[in-house]
């Protein structure tokens, strides 16, 4: 499927109104799925056209019966063809992505951020954390938004970016240092913990893969275009939590926090581990599958697994 009627678009649409009203119909009409920043053709839209205008989404409100150049409509068509045509999330086309309202770059070597941690972040974690960080651990970083956003909420504290892949430490090298905080954010490559053996953190967040076997086989083709490295995790999504909930303890300081995403694998972590007392974050603006641990909580976990393998 593509956009049709390219070419009456372009002589008789004028204004960025004319613009959504068209592209909304024309999302309306395809099977594309939101879920990578947007939950609606209108905000789709809006986010490809402010690209393609170089204009804010406040300023395309503003601006919407303002008339447009041809060349411009050429280029926002082009877009939301590849949009519908080729499924390719919108901010891979526009390159950029907004988490605790910072704005991120990313492209096909990260994941698009959309976790609901961010809104931790944004109060500070608090009721759990009792007093400021001073060296915070954002494990699997991807582009690096957990960690920078952690850097904004923290400025006082010192933030390690881990991950796997040299390819997603590229992009959240870039975003760091488009943030400015070189100086307060490090990207590490990382398998897991091995690169911080020996060293010590207030806070620990992550957001790994934790998509199961049943759930990569039934995803949305919009998904396809992220790194698989960043979604699967074996068949019940909890290769990498079960070896993080064994090894955090130890790089925790006491009255640290263990704060992790595991999404839709949520019921199997709990049916899996059913006596480690999981606190799981009911969010405002939405989302689930978070949980926090403290230090002493990961230590009864793990000792309890060891007690058990025996």
């Amino acid at each position: 499927m593509h956009v049709r009627n390219r070419e009456q678009a372009i002589e008789e649409l004028h204004s960025i109104d004319d613009l959504i009203r068209w592209s909304v119909s024309q999302l309306n009409q395809s099977d594309v799925y939101y879920g990578h920043g947007t939950d609606n053709p209108i905000d789709e839209t809006r986010a490809l056209l402010s690209y393609a205008l170089q204009l804010t989404t406040e300023q395309l409100a503003a601006m919407g019966h303002c008339r447009v150049l041809t060349s411009e409509k050429h280029e926002f068509i082009e877009l939301l063809n590849q949009r519908i045509e080729h499924k390719m999330p919108a901010a891979y086309l526009t390159h950029q992505a907004y988490f605790a309202g910072l704005p991120f770059y990313v492209d096909e070597r990260v994941l698009v951020p959309r976790s609901p941690i961010a809104e931790l972040i944004e109060n500070g974690f608090q009721p759990w954390l009792t007093e400021q960080p001073k060296r915070v651990l954002d494990l699997c970083t991807g582009g690096g938004c957990i960690a920078i956003a952690c850097a904004y909420a923290f400025p006082d504290a010192e933030v390690d970016a881990l991950d796997v892949s040299t390819e997603a430490l590229e992009v959240a090298e870039f975003n760091i240092e488009q943030h400015g905080l070189l100086h307060q954010v490090t990207p590490i490559q990382s398998d897991l913990f091995e690169a911080v053996q020996n060293e010590k953190y207030d806070l620990i967040v992550t957001n790994p893969p934790y998509v199961d076997a049943e759930d990569m086989a039934d995803l949305p083709d919009e998904y396809h275009h992220e790194p698989e490295l960043g979604l699967a995790a074996g068949e019940d999504g909890l290769i990498l939590v079960d070896k993080m909930l064994m090894e955090a303890a130890d790089k925790l300081n006491d009255n640290g926090l263990f704060v992790c995403e595991v999404g839709n694998s949520m019921p199997a972590l709990a049916q899996k581990y059913p006596r480690t007392p999981f606190t799981w974050i009911e969010f405002q603006h939405g989302g689930d599958g978070v949980f926090l641990l403290t230090k002493e909580q990961l230590e009864e976990h793990k000792q309890r697994q060891l007690n058990n393998s025996k």
